[in-house]
C-alpha cells in the first residue's frame, strides 16, 4: 500500500528533486572530446570497444554502473570493478600507436569510489605498441609504458607515476616511479579527476581535481627512483676497505682516569632522610578488611548456604591514614654518579669514511628528451583488489593539454552538481528530521492538552457527584 506523505515532509524532497533536475541540466554527459587521441566515456556500447581479459590469472569482472546518488550526472555511467579479492583486467587496443616524441602526452581519467577502497589499485596502464599486445586481451606479462593512478595497501597510498624507461646501452627496461607522489582522494561517494602531463621539456605534472599536486622533471636524478638516466660513474664493487682502515672519529682519552671520590656503587634512588612517619599512621591495621557496608542477600538462608561472610575490600582507613609497615619516600640520591666512562678525544689515526673508489659506469647513457617514451599502443586497467566499487570513467590520451582542460572543465561542471545534490539532499533530510521533530512535538502538545481537559472533566464531574467518590 502506497503511503501517503503530509506535506511538512514532502516539501523537502520536492526541494531535492529540483536540485537533482537542476544538476541534471547543468552537467551533460561528455560524448566526445575534440582533438583528442583517444576518448572512453563509457557509453551503453563500452564492450564493442573494450576486451575483457580471457588470460586465467583475470577472473574479475567488470560491471558498466551508475554513480551512488545523488549524481552529479544522472544517468552517466562509467567502468566499475565487479568483485572483490580478485585480478581485473579490460584493455582497449588503438588503431595507430600514439608517439608522444616532440609534444609530450597526456592522461587523465576520473575516478568514483563506490566503496571504501582499503587495499587495491585504482591506476590505468598505457600500453606499450608492440608484438606482445594480445588482442584477445590483457595478460600479466602484457608491457606497458605508464603506469599512473592511485594505489593503496598498509603503508602505501599514493598516486603511482612509473614510467617504463628503455635504456640505449643495454637494451633493458626499467621502472623509473616517481619519488614524490601525492596522496590520492578516495572517499566513498566521491568523483575525482586524475591528470599526469608529460611535457616536451621532459617535465612530469600530476594534478588532482585539476589542481597542481607535484612537478618534477624526468632529468632530475633526485625526482625518480632511480634516475632515468644513470649516473656517470659506479661504486667499483671489486674494492674493498683495508684491514688496517680506521674510521673511528672519537676514542676513549687515553689519559684520563675515574676521580677517587667516584662511586659507582652509590644507588640511583635512596631513602628520604627528612621523611617521618605521620603520627595517624596504622602500624597494626590490615590491609584489606571485610566489607562493613554489605548485607547478606534476602534470600540467603544459612542452613543451606552456609554462614554469610562479607566480601573482602581495600581497608578505607589504609586510604586515609596509611596502615602497615612503614617505609620513607625514595627521592634521587645527591651523591650518585653512575658508571664512570673515560671522555672522548679525536683519534690520531682516523683516516674517515671509507668509500669504494670510483669507476665508469657500464650502463651508463644520457637520454636528454626521456618524455620520447615508447609510442602507446592501447590502454588497460588491470588490478588486484580486496574490494570491489571502484568506477572509471572519462579516461582521455591526448598529445596536447587543451583537450584535456575541456574535459577537466566537464568535471568541474560535474563536480559542482555533485556536490550542490549532495548538499540538497543533506538539507532536505535535515528538513525531513525537523519537521517529524515538529510533528512529533504538536502531537505530543495535542495529547497533553486532551489528557488536561479529560482531567479537568473528570475534576468537575467529582465536584458534582461526590457520591460516586465515595462509591
Amino acid at each position: 500500500t502506497r503511503r501517503t506523505r503530509s506535506v511538512a515532509t514532502s516539501q523537502p524532497n520536492t526541494l531535492y528533486m529540483f536540485a537533482l533536475a537542476a544538476a541534471a541540466s547543468a552537467a551533460a554527459p561528455l560524448e566526445s572530446v575534440d582533438g583528442a587521441a583517444f576518448f572512453e566515456p563509457f557509453s551503453s556500447d563500452w564492450e564493442s570497444r573494450w576486451l575483457v581479459s580471457k588470460d586465467a590469472d583475470f577472473q574479475g569482472t567488470w560491471i558498466h554502473e551508475a554513480y551512488t546518488e545523488p549524481e552529479g550526472t544522472p544517468g552517466d555511467k562509467g567502468l566499475m570493478v565487479g568483485n572483490e579479492a580478485k585480478k581485473h583486467a579490460v584493455s582497449h587496443l588503438f588503431k595507430e600507436p600514439i608517439d608522444p616524441k616532440g609534444t609530450g602526452l597526456v592522461v587523465q581519467y576520473e575516478l568514483h569510489m563506490k566503496k571504501d577502497l582499503k587495499c587495491g589499485g585504482a591506476y590505468l596502464k598505457l600500453l606499450t605498441a608492440s608484438e606482445e599486445l594480445d588482442h584477445d586481451g590483457f595478460k600479466a606479462e602484457t608491457p606497458y609504458t605508464i603506469m599512473f593512478g592511485p594505489d593503496k595497501c598498509g603503508g602505501t597510498n599514493k598516486v603511482h607515476f612509473i614510467l617504463r624507461h628503455k635504456s640505449p646501452a643495454t637494451g633493458e627496461w626499467e621502472e623509473k616511479h616517481l619519488k614524490k607522489a601525492p596522496t590520492p582522494l578516495l572517499a566513498v561517494g566521491e568523483t575525482h579527476l586524475y591528470t599526469a602531463i608529460v611535457g616536451a621539456d621532459n617535465t612530469v605534472t600530476l594534478l588532482i581535481d585539476n589542481e597542481e599536486k607535484v612537478k618534477a622533471s624526468l632529468l632530475e636524478s633526485d625526482d625518480f627512483t632511480p634516475p632515468v638516466n644513470p649516473p656517470k660513474e659506479i661504486d667499483d664493487p671489486d674494492d674493498k676497505k683495508p684491514d688496517d682502515w680506521v674510521d673511528t672519529a672519537k676514542i676513549d682519552d687515553p689519559e684520563a682516569s675515574k676521580p677517587d671520590d667516584w662511586d659507582e656503587d652509590a644507588p640511583m634512588m635512596i631513602e628520604d632522610p627528612k621523611a617521618e612517619k605521620p603520627e595517624s599512621w596504622l602500624d597494626d591495621a590490615p590491609l584489606q578488611v571485610p566489607d562493613p557496608e554489605a548485607e547478606p542477600p534476602d534470600d540467603w538462608d544459612e542452613e543451606e548456604d552456609g554462614e554469610w561472610e562479607a566480601p573482602i575490600v581495600d581497608n578505607p582507613d589504609c586510604k586515609e591514614f596509611g596502615c602497615g609497615e612503614w617505609k620513607a619516600p625514595q627521592i634521587r640520591n645527591p651523591d650518585y654518579k653512575g658508571k664512570w666512562t673515560a671522555p672522548k678525544v679525536d683519534n690520531p689515526e682516523y683516516k674517515g669514511v671509507w668509500k669504494p673508489k670510483q669507476i665508469a659506469n657500464p650502463g651508463y647513457f644520457s637520454d636528454e628528451q626521456p618524455h620520447a617514451m615508447a609510442p602507446i599502443g592501447g590502454i588497460g586497467i588491470e588490478l588486484w583488489t580486496m574490494q570491489d566499487g571502484a568506477l572509471f570513467d572519462n579516461i582521455l590520451i591526448s598529445t596536447d593539454p587543451a583537450p584535456a582542460k575541456v574535459a577537466a572543465e566537464a568535471f568541474a561542471a560535474r563536480s559542482e552538481a555533485e556536490k550542490a545534490a549532495k548538499k540538497a539532499k543533506q538539507e532536505a533530510a535535515e528538513a525531513e528530521r525537523k519537521a517529524k521533530e515538529e510533528e512529533r512535538k504538536a502531537k505530543e502538545a495535542k495529547e497533553e492538552e486532551e489528557a488536561k481537559e479529560k482531567a479537568k472533566a473528570e475534576a468537575e464531574e467529582a465536584k458534582e457527584n461526590p457520591e460516586k467518590d465515595e462509591i
